[in-house]
């Protein structure tokens, strides 16, 4: 329900007799179904949940990994393509966002954690303004950052459990680029 205790519907009907008894002009048309839009139940945060979504980023050979932006102003895409308890040397994934950040130094933050332990802290530079390492280094804000290839990591086997991991990608003014919570369970 809307302010004064009117649906959506009843709005509605009033804005269609409206139409037909008086000569609207097209911005009053869109202004009145903005605010239809902005106060109808279903565009509200009644009934949702915060955040963004959860992302499945792979899910076989015993391996599931689920990933949620923890970034409050943007969402972005992170699949993995060889899913298996025993993570190869060269891992291939697939990464998307779009740049609320210049990067002209990268670098990416990992903290797993497993039972409320922190186990490993790492801290890895991605571009650095006389090494880039990615072609997306020296990007600018407003840019779209595509990469799929691989990650050079020196291949483990994952033991059975649930385990935490916060990624963190930042820039040289530790600007968050892209941040995730990720739940990796293996069975």
């Amino acid at each position: 329900m809307s302010g004064g205790g009117r649906t959506s519907e009843a709005f509605l009907w009033d804005l269609l007799i409206i139409g037909h008894t008086q000569s609207l002009t097209m911005n009053s048309v869109a202004a009145a179904l903005l605010v239809w839009i902005l106060t109808s139940p279903s565009s509200s945060d009644h009934g949702r949940e915060k955040g963004w979504p959860t992302h499945m980023a792979c899910s076989s050979g015993g391996l599931e990994v689920v990933y949620q932006s923890c970034d409050p102003f943007q969402d972005f895409g992170l699949s993995i393509d060889q899913c298996s308890k025993q993570i190869q040397p060269n891992l291939n994934i697939r990464f998307g966002i779009i740049l609320r950040e210049d990067i002209r130094k990268l670098f990416l933050d990992i903290a797993f954690v497993a039972k409320g332990s922190s186990l490993l802290n790492y801290s890895y530079p991605l571009c650095e303004e006389d090494q880039p390492k990615f072609s997306f280094c020296g990007r600018r804000k407003g840019e779209q950052i595509y990469y799929a290839g691989p990650v050079n990591n020196p291949g483990l086997d994952v033991p059975q459990g649930e385990y935490q991991l916060l990624l963190e990608l930042y820039n040289e003014n530790h600007a968050t680029v892209a941040c995730a919570n990720a739940t990796v369970t293996c069975s």
